[in-house]
């Protein structure tokens, strides 16, 4: 009887224990379906803002703005609010700010737009910089299945609200199209709460136990780790901010040129899913880094020779949004590969974030100003390229270390 009992208990325990996993990945599930969800809604919904509430022409394209000012500003905060109070409570109050910062933009005033906008900003910085430490410190065994979960979520989902976002709009209203979409969000708030009990709770070295905590600023490995980051975010905004503009410039109607940028947003999603997968193998790493580059490198190249074949530009576009999703996932792993503990996770993520964002802010306006000034295109490509290549140089510096701090 003894023995039934005890066999039944650990059953009992053994379920338990599966229930608690699966809530706590789909906390992680949904907190990387919000990490560029708020942002890609709100585009297609831009002409709406304007005529409904007044946002002037001037301000819209702060929307996008807004966030990656947030995303430089709070990420090393984030990372050392993380590494000091605990990665995963700090993420709460992060979702907290960006439900908060969803439903305010669903009041019909600028103000609640453009604050709404700050919040979500902070918010997303809070899933951008803490989840990888989070998924390094729960799941030390299956941390690339993990990544592949929300990096694919972060990228589908993104999709989707582009996608929807204006069809909702268009036969509801524009706060029933901010509001439904916001739910994501809150769905998301909601399972964290019941998940974060579940959650084990790791020991991260500190001064106290004689292993002080180490400044990645002063760490000249972590900031070709920024270097990379920003490189990859210049190229990537500045592409999805100018790209429909070239195409359409090279002869494109301005919808043929719309769906070539859909096709080099999809593209990266196949890369979001296999990336964390295929850096666990020998040659992962340094396979992923020159897909990314020569993607970037091969697409750039195409571009210059301006044809107007629309074969031909799809499979640039696939080609770049193809290196766009790996070099943006690789960033990823380096941050959980080339560090020691979570809180070391969290740290350079956060810094790399800061800087990288700052640069991916400057990126589009930068563009768009040197093809205004020259009146040409083809500079701005070139100007592609040496960022390709930089980016590469700077993933081999990477892969050959250990960790920052060797």
């Amino acid at each position: 009887m003894l023995r039934l009992a005890k066999n039944a208990r650990e059953r009992s325990e053994n379920m338990g224990k599966k229930r608690s996993t699966w809530l706590i990945i789909c906390g992680i599930l949904l907190v990387g379906a919000n990490l560029r969800l708020p942002i890609t809604m709100i585009p297609p919904l831009m002409s709406s803002l304007e005529s409904q509430i007044g946002l002037p022409a001037s301000l819209s394209g702060m929307l996008t703005t807004i966030p990656l000012l947030m995303f430089a500003l709070v990420s090393p905060i984030i990372g050392r609010l993380g590494s000091r109070r605990g990665n995963e409570g700090v993420l709460l109050i992060a979702l907290v700010v960006l439900a908060a910062g969803s439903y305010l933009r669903v009041v019909p005033h600028v103000w609640a737009l453009l604050l709404g906008t700050c919040g979500i900003g902070i918010g997303i910085a809070g899933g951008n910089v803490l989840l990888p430490a989070i998924i390094k410190d729960q799941f030390p065994t299956s941390v690339a299945a993990k990544t592949t979960l929300y990096t694919t979520a972060m990228a589908l989902v993104a999709s989707f609200g582009t996608a929807t976002s204006g069809v909702i709009a268009k036969n509801t209203s524009l706060t029933w199209a901010l509001a439904s979409l916001s739910l994501v969000g809150l769905v998301g708030l909601i399972v964290w709460v019941l998940a974060l009990p579940q959650m084990r709770k790791v020991q991260e070295p500190t001064a106290e136990h004689g292993q002080p905590q180490r400044s990645m600023w002063r760490t000249p490995k972590a900031w070709i780790v920024l270097i990379y980051f920003g490189l990859q975010s210049i190229a990537y905004y500045s592409l999805v901010t100018w790209l429909p503009t070239l195409w359409h410039a090279a002869g494109f109607s301005q919808v043929v040129a719309g769906n070539l940028a859909t096709v080099f947003q999809l593209s990266g999603l196949p890369l979001s899913m296999t990336v964390p997968l295929i850096a666990e193998r020998k040659w992962g790493l340094t396979a992923i880094n020159m897909f990314g580059g020569g993607g970037f490198l091969i697409g750039a190249l195409g571009l210059l020779l301006g044809s107007t074949n629309l074969v031909f530009n799809v499979v640039l576009a696939a080609l770049m949004g193809a290196a766009s999703g790996a070099a943006f996932s690789i960033c990823i792993v380096f941050f959980q590969k080339r560090t020691d503990s979570a809180a070391d996770t969290a740290r350079l993520s956060g810094m790399a974030q800061s800087g990288g964002y700052v640069v991916a802010a400057v990126g589009p306006v930068a563009f768009g100003l040197i093809s205004s000034a020259l009146n040409s295109w083809t500079p701005v490509i070139w100007l592609l390229i040496v960022i390709t290549a930089l980016m590469f140089s700077c993933g081999v510096a990477i892969i050959k270390s250990r960790s920052v701090f060797d």
